[in-house]
């Protein structure tokens, strides 16, 4: 995988069975470290499930893995969730706008475009599963011995 740039998160592996692994991340956001976090409302860290269907090797539950995605495809996972529902949206208010629509209606119709996008992309589900697909890789310890008492 030299040269391709991923997106990677350490995990923690929940369940395994012959067709999937599903793996544990805590995701947070870029403000939960700082040191004001209790008293800040912002904070966030979230448990999330990854499901990942193509891996090799025997994984068990409870093991440290690192789950990766190639870059490319957060940016089109960003694509599909923000940025062309964003288009969707600003197409249809200005569309209804030259049309002679007023500003509330043009904004009901802008709004209510999202449902048609969104009830799509639930059908697609499948389809943009297989598109967008984890990688799994474990965790090498090189310091096991590092805490290991020898008796001679």
């Amino acid at each position: 995988m030299e040269g391709i740039k991923t997106i990677e998160h350490k995990g923690i592996v929940k369940q395994v069975d012959s067709e999937k692994v599903i793996v544990s991340i805590i995701t947070n956001s870029s403000c939960a470290s700082c040191q004001v976090k209790g008293s800040c409302t912002a904070s966030e860290v979230e448990e999330k499930e990854i499901e990942v269907r193509k891996f090799d090797g025997i994984y068990k539950v409870g093991e440290q893995v690192v789950v990766f995605l190639k870059e490319s495809l957060g940016f089109r996972a960003l694509f599909l969730g923000y940025l062309l529902p964003f288009l969707v949206l600003f197409a249809i208010l200005v569309i209804a706008i030259f049309l002679g629509a007023n500003e509330g209606v043009a904004g009901l119709l802008a709004l209510g475009s999202l449902a048609p996008y969104y009830t799509i992309i639930y059908f697609l589900n499948k389809k943009i599963k297989k598109t967008f697909s984890f990688s799994i890789k474990r965790i090498h310890t090189n310091n096991i011995l590092k805490n290991a008492e020898f008796n001679f």
